[in-house]
């Protein structure tokens, strides 16, 4: 494989002359791109330092820093980089890494490389510094400012005078170049170096920078919009979001896990051989992050015994019913009284009693939330669906608006928050025309359109881009202020105040390419898998593989006798994609598209060596696993895998 590399050291006797009259010399070497990723360093800025050091010249610090031109994550690594006395700067980078750092230091930046284009072509950075890739970098005679790229017509000389307040007289939209290097070289004390420095003339025969800034232009505004990364996959809502909500019908047989949350275990209350009523608490939590039980529906306790869990597969604890067909509800459902006659307390209770939890996927014990230890200034409702394929969450809305908002109601008052907001995708417009119409007259509550974007759904993603937030690495929604929840959560809320209903059924997709006959029904917890697919008259083709939630994050089962929980959102079929990994070529498109700004390259090359001290260094446990590396990367390697092997691993103390 060729070694792109994308720049390469300046020439000796060019290095000479710029270092001549330079010194206390700060080193930022960018840890080439495309190319396969090796452990060892770049031989670059060792070389630097040593054509500095033969000149007698200090060199305070250095840092090598894994793609420069990101600038995002560039600018978190060089805060309070450079140590005092620093005087200069020199990069060793391509022409994108060190615009990026002249716009980030204070004192002058001068280019230790140049800039050279394989076949023709330079990488294509999201980003808005531009670079010719001319291989002939006359940023250390511009204070890094590319006269190639940010003059529309690439003068080397200085200004044509066509400039007018600034713009130039091509493009009047472009600031004009030469005064931006003026103005800067002035500032920096430097303009002399530019007026008395011959310019060479440049090359015509090297590659134009213009064949890429069209793409970066057409794709630098999803890239930022509402966070930094993620993806657009195919969706596929048009196969179920049509489809309304249809009750499933009620199976013989239900196999109930005591583990349907986060937390510990349920611990069963009932006995083989009791009769038990629907809406019955049948498991009681155990410990303050865990969540009771409730019988689905009325009928016997045949057995208390370990089945396979529908998530991880490992044998569980479970209570099977064999219902008598009667759906009676039990005594301890009724409704809970008006909202405004609950106290914060009271309804905390009835949450935790009536066994809600987080429906979006994790199940965390959503009472756990309500009753945070810090000050909550909002609600916020995750109604993105962000997930292709899935669109339960959708109907929800469109079908339980009122329960929703008045669920909504419930946890503001709860967790004491002033302001409530519903965020919902813009590919959903119909029930954010319903939302925005049944919230006109509420002040209070927000309907909040969010551009589609995967993961936008994740708590972390929603609150940036809604409260304009950052939850703090290792922290919670509480941390700023925020309680989020599910949409179905909202109405499970609802249900549990209005009706004394717990969280006994669900609504689900059963969607997906591969299913024969897609929909959306409410589900009894419980029901078996199998089941359902089979209702739905099966899967098409043998090429198939089964998920529990959606395609991108819902987990592969292969085992369909197993159950549906309180947070299985959606059972997809989707065709199996066999792909060979080859070794990571550190293209970087993984970090341009990490929602949480990691640099999700080094897991897979961390985990084959078991360095997991390595991973823990690159914040893996950060990771949330959303799968927007592994759906980008060109090698086709299985990241999330990887990355689950280096959680467990530095879980386990290994």
């Amino acid at each position: 494989m060729e070694d792109y590399t994308k720049f390469k050291l300046k020439r000796r006797e060019e290095l000479d002359a710029v270092l001549a009259d330079k010194d206390d010399l700060f080193v930022v070497a960018c840890n080439k791109c495309f190319k396969e990723l090796v452990s060892f360093d770049e031989p670059d800025c060792g070389l630097f330092e040593d054509i500095a050091r033969e000149q007698g010249k200090n060199v305070v610090g250095r840092a090598k820093i894994d793609f420069l031109c990101n600038e995002p994550l560039t600018t978190k690594s060089f805060q309070g980089l450079l140590p005092e006395g620093t005087k200069n700067v020199f990069v060793s980078s391509c022409g994108l890494g060190i615009q990026t750092i002249t716009g980030l230091a204070e004192i002058p930046v001068y280019a230790a490389s140049d800039t050279i284009a394989v076949d023709g072509h330079h990488g294509m950075a999201l980003t808005t510094t531009l670079c010719g890739a001319c291989g002939q970098c006359y940023l250390n005679m511009t204070g890094g400012i590319c006269p190639i790229v940010d003059c529309s017509k690439s003068l080397l000389n200085g200004q044509c005078g066509g400039a007018k307040n600034g713009k130039c007289e091509v493009d009047k939209e472009m600031d004009c170049g030469w005064q931006l290097i003026y103005e800067r070289l002035e500032k920096q004390g430097r303009l002399d170096e530019l007026l008395n420095q011959p310019v060479e003339i440049r090359d015509y025969s090297k590659v134009n920078f213009k064949f890429v800034s069209e793409y970066v232009k057409s794709v630098r505004e999803n890239r930022y919009e509402g966070y930094y990364g993620g993806i657009h996959p195919v969706e596929h809502k048009e196969l179920s979001d049509h489809l309304a909500l249809v009750r499933f019908p009620d199976p013989l047989t239900l196999v109930v896990p005591m583990a349907q949350h986060t937390g510990a275990p349920a611990q069963p209350i009932v006995e083989i051989g009791q009769h038990v009523k629907m809406g019955q608490k049948i498991a009681e939590a155990q410990g303050f992050v865990s969540s009771p039980i409730h019988a689905s529906v009325s009928g016997t306790v045949v057995a208390i015994e370990m089945r396979p869990h529908t998530v991880n597969g490992t044998e569980t604890l479970s209570i099977i019913i064999q219902s008598d067909g009667m759906n009676t509800l039990h005594e301890s459902v009724k409704p809970a009284g008006e909202l405004e006659s609950l106290t914060p307390d009271e309804i905390i209770e009835i949450v935790r009693d009536k066994g809600i939890v987080g429906m979006g996927g994790a199940g965390f014990p959503t009472a756990v939330k309500l009753k945070a230890p810090k000050p909550i200034d909002l609600v916020l409702l995750n109604g993105c669906e962000c997930e292709p394929v899935l669109t339960a969450d959708h109907r929800v809305l469109l079908e339980y608006a009122d329960e929703v908002i008045y669920g909504l109601k419930a946890m503001m008052k709860a967790s004491g928050a002033e302001k409530g907001v519903i965020a919902i995708e813009d590919n959903k417009p119909d029930a954010v025309e319903l939302l925005q119409e049944k919230t006109a007259d509420m002040p209070n509550i927000e309907i909040v359109t969010a551009k589609t974007k995967y993961p936008q759904g994740a708590e972390k993603m929603l609150i940036k881009r809604v409260m304009g937030r950052e939850v703090p690495r290792g922290g919670l929604p509480m941390d700023v202020g925020a309680v989020v929840a599910n949409v179905s959560t909202a109405k499970a809320v609802s249900d549990a105040i209005q009706k004394g209903m717990p969280l006994i059924e669900r609504a689900v997709s059963v969607s997906g390419e591969r299913m024969i006959n897609p929909g959306n029904y409410i589900v009894k917890n419980g029901t078996s898998v199998k089941e359902i697919i089979n209702y739905c008259g099966g899967v098409e083709g043998d090429d198939v593989t089964i998920k529990i939630g959606g395609p991108m994050m819902g987990i592969k089962i292969e085992n369909l006798n197993v159950p549906a929980l309180k947070c299985s959102n959606g059972i997809v079929a989707v065709e199996t994609i066999c792909k060979e990994a080859v070794e990571c070529i550190k293209c970087g498109r993984c970090v341009d598209v990490c929602p949480m700004e990691l640099r999700p390259l080094y897991y897979t090359k961390y985990a084959l060596s078991e360095d997991w001290e390595g991973m823990k260094t690159q914040n893996v446990m950060d990771c949330i696993e959303c799968g927007c590396c592994e759906y980008i990367c060109s090698s086709k390697i299985p990241i999330v895998e990887r990355i689950k092997i280096g959680k467990t691993a530095i879980r386990e103390g290994k």
